[in-house]
């Protein structure tokens, strides 16, 4: 059948045109999806896959990190990108995965908090140093035993595959891993979303880390690590029931080790015990001793069916490693330096039935909290705005802000209520950080965490919590820069008061203006009292189980309960 002059393609023809296509060919088209596009967003990127890598290999072996990252620029928006750590090392077997292959890696397939989870970042970084400047990426690497090898990486996108060049021993000492890329199409800046200010949070994050910067212009920027014990690396867990759907199901019953369904499922899942079993067996129409390979797609309906129906114990959290209260204050004490830091950290809490996550929150107030907006008010002093610093297992999240659950949970609390009629304009730095052994991002730039019921719920109950201790401090505050004003404003006046009670009373002048400093001084400590007084009062009516009607009581004008007293004081 023809259609004018354009013939329609038979389905032969169109057979012909099917191709398979590798998962870097994919990623290749569309290196948005990993973050690694826009000018700066990209240069952040790549020091975050980095840097993210040497922390978790830091970790796992036990080692204290000390990461150096310096970026030189080549040219116009042309940068080579040098990381180096003292962690473990690579090996020759595994260098090419780790960096050369998309896909791969130690994360993706374990039940266990880590900051990444794909295993694309930093294969994705040496794709596009490929593609944007036909050069390789070079690495050194040593484990400690042996010597070091240094070797040239690229990617086959065809076939996802590293390809590996100029592989040599040095004759250097050196434990750890360097890794040298040049990129273009990228911009430094000293911005929100720049490496500056991604390592600066990073350090806040992770107070057991030395990071190093050396920014193109050569300058040297140390964040020195606060303490010097390692976080103890977070256990990996099994699937909770109640986090399985069928496809999960049928596919690891294909690929156990079980001879049976019943131990299939012991063995596999997290909480299940022979009470479980039991229950599952009465309403299910098979055996569970049943070969696990043999399921039908119907049996395993049946078993998640009762996994939705039975009680079970909420999953481990051994798999979560909070950074720790203490943890938390004192690298925001020794970075952001505020007046006043509130840090709360949640019990642990379940999402989608299955996944165990955490949400710790800091609320840090004046000081350097909040960001500079480059307005200098009228004291002199740099006027700071709201910031949020947002986290997922120690990771800085610096992107895709509006679409976060962080920014939309921060967003959500009336802040007014807390003493803080300006939010947007106060000098309040939030930091949050979600814990979890499986991260909802909402893309796989890993940039914003989903919405999820559960999580948005966590983190709106951390920050009023955390917001109820900074509001005891923001209203202090306040109360003594009222107290303050008055003083200065009494005191503007004595002198002229002074003078016209001397001619009343022919008393001396200095003598007058010493008593009225007095009572000026006894009656804002005695209003100081009894704002204590009420506020012991209000607690008191706070946590009272009989919340009876609370009558308002009517204090007489304060400034001319003040003259009076001075008056009688200069009569006598």
């Amino acid at each position: 059948m023809s259609n004018g002059s354009i013939e329609a393609a038979s389905a032969d023809e169109i057979a012909k045109e099917f191709k398979e296509h590798s998962v870097a060919e994919f990623f290749k088209k569309n290196m948005q999806m990993l973050g690694l596009t826009g000018k700066i967003k990209a240069l952040t990127t790549i020091v975050h896959e980095y840097v993210t890598n040497s922390l978790d290999a830091c970790e796992e072996a036990k080692i204290l990190p000390d990461i150096e990252v310096q970026i030189k620029e080549l040219g116009s928006e042309y940068y080579e990108v040098t990381v180096k750590d003292n962690g473990p090392g690579l090996t020759k077997e595994t260098v090419g995965k780790a960096l050369g292959q998309l896909l791969a890696g130690t994360k993706f397939h374990r039940m266990m908090q880590m900051r990444g989870q794909q295993g694309i970042g930093a294969a994705g970084c040496t794709m596009l140093s490929q593609i944007t400047t036909g050069k390789a990426s070079q690495v050194i690497t040593g484990t400690g035993k042996g010597n070091p090898i240094s070797l040239e990486i690229t990617i086959d996108p065809k076939k996802n595959q590293p390809k590996i060049a100029n592989l040599a021993e040095i004759k250097k000492n050196f434990k750890g891993t360097m890794i040298k890329a040049k990129f273009k199409g990228m911009k430094y800046v000293n911005s929100e979303q720049a490496p500056l200010e991604y390592l600066r949070r990073t350090a806040i994050a992770n107070p057991h880390a030395q990071i190093t910067l050396i920014e193109p212009n050569k300058k040297k920027i140390v964040f020195k690590r606060t303490l010097k014990d390692i976080p103890k690396q977070p256990l990996e867990i099994k699937p909770h029931p109640k986090g399985i759907n069928v496809d999960e199901l049928n596919t690891l019953a294909k690929y156990t080790t079980g001879r049976q369904v019943s131990s299939f499922l012991k063995s596999e899942f997290d909480r299940m015990g022979d009470k479980a079993i039991s229950e599952i067996q009465k309403n299910v129409s098979f055996d569970l001793k049943k070969d696990p390979r043999q399921l039908t797609w119907e049996e395993c309906e049946e078993i998640v069916k009762q996994f939705k129906k039975i009680n079970f114990i909420a999953p481990r959290t051994d798999g979560l490693r909070p950074i720790g209260e203490e943890r938390i204050r004192k690298s925001l004490n020794s970075i952001v330096q505020p007046e006043f830091l509130s840090v709360v950290t949640r019990r642990a809490s379940v999402y989608s039935g299955g996944f165990p996550f955490q949400v710790e929150v800091g609320i840090a107030y004046g000081g350097n909290a909040g960001k500079g907006n480059n307005v200098v008010n009228d004291d002199g002093l740099v006027e700071r705005k709201m910031e949020i610093m947002r986290f997922a297992n120690r990771a800085p999240l610096l992107f895709d802000t509006g679409g976060c659950a962080i920014t939309k949970a921060v967003q959500s609390i009336d802040w007014k209520r807390y003493g803080v009629r300006d939010f947007e304009n106060a000098p309040i730095t939030i930091f949050a950080n979600l814990i979890s052994v499986h991260i909802p991002y909402t893309s796989a730039g890993k940039q914003a965490i989903s919405d999820e019921i559960e999580i948005m719920e966590e983190l709106r109950l951390a920050l009023m919590d955390s917001g109820r201790r900074a509001a005891q401090y923001i209203a202090g505050k306040k109360r003594e820069q009222d107290k303050k004003m008055k003083k200065e404003l009494f005191f503007k006046f004595i002198p002229e008061i002074a003078k016209a009670l001397e001619e009343i009373t022919k008393k001396g002048k200095g003598k007058i203006e010493k008593n009225l400093e007095h009572l000026v001084l006894e009656k804002l400590k005695l209003e100081e009292d009894e704002e204590e007084a009420q506020k012991i009062s209000d607690e008191i009516k706070e946590t009272s189980k009989d919340t009876g009607k609370k009558t308002k009581e009517n204090s007489p004008n304060e400034d001319e309960g003040l003259m009076e007293e001075v008056v009688e004081e200069g009569e006598e």
